[in-house]
């Protein structure tokens, strides 16, 4: 078998790509996906996510192992946060950017990262193309290669080949077999539920109507305006940055099989959204935004109907996105996130370890007491696992 690099997702056989995924997959992995990002110019090189992907192809050519690969040329749009380390290694003299980022551009959420075809060794495959990326930075003299909210199975293979872990946390609702909205309501404190019923009975109040839209039921007119909803919020935050273009909303109209919009309308005006996935039991959030703002409008669109639809859905999981605190004061408890690191250069690479076992401990004990102090009352029990140790090889 032979690893290739190739420079876009439209080089590689949609039929042969999606056949390495699994059905529990998220959908960010799926080729239509990936093509939107690439094919509007969301993700190229001139807005510094340059594709190139890395394939195994077997004697007969067909695909046995891929993972996504993108050349960065600055830290935007990954939410995992390495400023400080290029700022570190700026301080030092050393060349930071271009880096690799093995990972879906913009999306926060945890998955297989690296694809293999079923039937083959999955860890030995996974294996190899982890030795692929190192031996791809070295040889191109970059400084690191950056493995995004993957999975606790991928992070073992990668630490055998001195990518070093890094914790992170994000804010999930998790569906404890609710046969209602007021039957989670129910599992609230009483002040939470409270404060929550007062937050809905609020839109009533200001006349707006939510409604959900989920495949075929998604007009491409609804579609089109998603890219005004996406702007609106970009251009509300003088930190807001447009990663999304135009193009890539009509692209979408092919992957409504996995699209899902909670949209508020005042009368017969849309006037909110959000842009939501949904696979394999599990609703995620992507963009919000509001070309009015109404009192409680995030909360009742962002959480409340989307929670509402994820109970009438069956749906087990929630995942809305990266940040957010007062998404756990609704009944999203923290959970682990984790990605692999390689850095090449052995200076910084000890100082970003010392750095991510402090930081390790600190995520950990915040999961902790995120759940001893739930808004819910059962929380679901801790996913927080021991600290990694060891100092890695030189």
């Amino acid at each position: 078998m032979k690893a290739e690099v190739l420079s876009g997702i439209a080089k590689i056989p949609r039929a042969q790509w999606n056949a390495l995924l699994a059905p529990e997959d998220t959908p960010f992995l799926d080729w239509d996906w990936l093509y939107a990002l690439e094919q509007s110019r969301s993700a190229a090189p001139d807005s510094g996510w340059g594709p190139h992907h890395l394939v195994v192809r077997d004697d007969a050519g067909e695909l046995a192992a891929a993972c996504p690969v993108y050349l960065k040329s600055h830290s935007m749009g990954e939410f995992v946060f390495d400023h400080g380390w290029a700022e570190a290694a700026e301080r030092a003299g050393l060349r930071y950017f271009p880096k690799l980022l093995v990972g879906v551009p913009f999306t926060p959420h945890t998955g297989r990262r690296f694809l293999v075809r079923p039937g083959l060794d999955r860890a030995a495959m996974v294996e190899a193309l982890g030795h692929a990326l190192v031996s791809l930075c070295s040889q191109n003299r970059l400084s690191s290669v950056h493995v995004n909210f993957c999975t606790e199975e991928e992070a073992a293979v990668l630490s055998r080949l001195q990518f070093m872990e890094r914790l992170g946390y994000q804010y999930h609702w998790r569906n404890a077999g609710y046969a209602s909205f007021e039957d989670y309501l129910a599992h609230l404190k009483s002040k939470r539920r409270y404060a929550v019923r007062h937050e809905r009975a609020a839109l009533e109040q200001q006349q707006i109507a939510i409604r959900v839209f989920a495949g075929e039921e998604i007009a491409d007119e609804l579609l089109a305006a998603m890219y005004a909803i996406y702007r609106s919020t970009i251009d509300k935050l003088y930190w807001g940055r447009q990663y999304l273009t135009a193009k890539f909303f009509e692209l979408m109209r092919p992957f409504k099989r996995h699209l899902c919009l909670v949209c508020a309308f005042k009368g017969d005006k849309l006037i909110a959204a959000t842009f939501n996935l949904q696979k394999a039991g599990v609703m995620y959030g992507r963009y919000w935004g509001a070309l009015r703002e109404h009192r409680f409008l995030h909360f009742n669109v962002c959480y409340y109907a989307a929670i509402e639809h994820c109970i009438r859905a069956g749906h087990r999981r929630f995942e809305p996105g990266a940040g957010g605190e007062y998404k756990w004061l609704r009944g999203f408890d923290p959970a682990l996130t984790r990605s692999m690191h390689f850095i090449a250069h052995q200076g910084l690479r000890k100082a970003v370890h010392s750095f991510l076992v402090r930081e390790r401990r600190q995520v950990q004990r915040w999961i902790e007491v995120g759940h001893e102090h739930s808004q819910l009352k059962a929380p679901p029990p801790s996913n927080v696992e021991q600290e990694p140790g060891g100092e890695p090889e030189a």
